[in-house]
């Protein structure tokens, strides 16, 4: 994907504006990895679960009436894991140690996230190909 540095410049500035940012990573909605700067753990595998969140907040959105997904907040006893939408087709995951400012957190990874979405948005989009043009069937090469 010709979007990967761009996102990879993108998580390095959030990695440096967010103190005990332990890790950050954007994966398509189905658990494939596009950047990460994750280093003591699997970035496949955390892209994967990411995905499970994914679906399981999504259900859980939409069976409540509060509509789309938009972010998904995990705290853990030593930490956090959080979710959030990244264009339509992706998002973001940040991985912060238990001294992080949760709202700071939310702030910085919701307009890194607003940053992405174009990026990754543009570079899904494929120049459509033209139709083959139709031959009337006397010109088709078919003989009865």
């Amino acid at each position: 994907m010709t979007a990967a540095p761009e996102v990879l410049t993108e998580l390095q500035g959030l990695r440096a504006r967010v103190p005990h940012l332990t890790g950050a990573m954007v994966a398509s909605t189905d658990g494939l990895v596009i950047a990460h700067l994750v280093t003591d753990m699997e970035p496949d595998g955390v892209a994967a679960l990411t995905a499970a969140a994914l679906g399981v907040g999504a259900r859980l959105t939409d069976a409540v009436g509060h509509g789309g997904f938009r972010e998904l907040l995990v705290s853990g006893e030593r930490g956090y894991v959080a979710t959030y939408a990244a264009g339509s087709s992706c998002v973001l995951t940040l991985l912060a140690s238990a001294g992080a400012n949760v709202g700071r957190l939310n702030l910085e990874a919701r307009r890194a996230g607003a940053r992405i979405a174009p990026l990754i948005d543009g570079a899904l989009e494929r120049p459509r190909q033209a139709p083959l043009p139709s031959r009337p069937d006397n010109q088709s090469g078919i003989t009865s």
